[in-house]
């Protein structure tokens, strides 16, 4: 799982996915989207474990590095994937930002410091 950032979360999945959310809200950052894999397999008669993808960003800050390399508009809005692992451990999983910034040849230092101090604070306080 390289360029991959692994928290482990004392929580349930869907506690640590709550509290993301919860984070993401209180640093005014909006929630695009919360995916449930494993509900929507559920749906087609399927079985996964818990599998949360939350998509979330400030548009704002956002538009400023696609500006600066557009190409990063593939991977935004950031997320944070919330899942429960073969042995019950919860990990909270997200892109390491030194891996976009080299992907998309980013020069804004600025803005990419900004998106991991939220991204890192929301995910980090998820799991306190």
């Amino acid at each position: 799982m390289d360029n991959l950032i692994t928290l482990k979360s004392n929580y349930s999945a869907q506690d640590t996915a709550d509290r993301i959310v919860e984070n993401i809200k209180n640093e005014d950052w909006h929630v695009f989207a919360r995916i449930d894999h494993a509900k929507e397999a559920e749906k087609v008669g399927l079985h996964l474990r818990p599998t949360v993808v939350i998509l979330f960003g400030n548009p704002k800050i956002g538009t400023s590095l696609m500006q600066n390399s557009q190409s990063s508009a593939i991977d935004l809005p950031m997320k944070a994937l919330v899942m429960e692992k073969e042995s019950g451990e919860v990990i909270i999983l997200y892109n390491d930002l030194d891996w976009l910034k080299n992907r998309h040849l980013i020069s804004d230092k600025k803005t990419l410091d900004t998106i991991r101090q939220v991204v890192e604070k929301v995910c980090k306080k998820a799991i306190e």
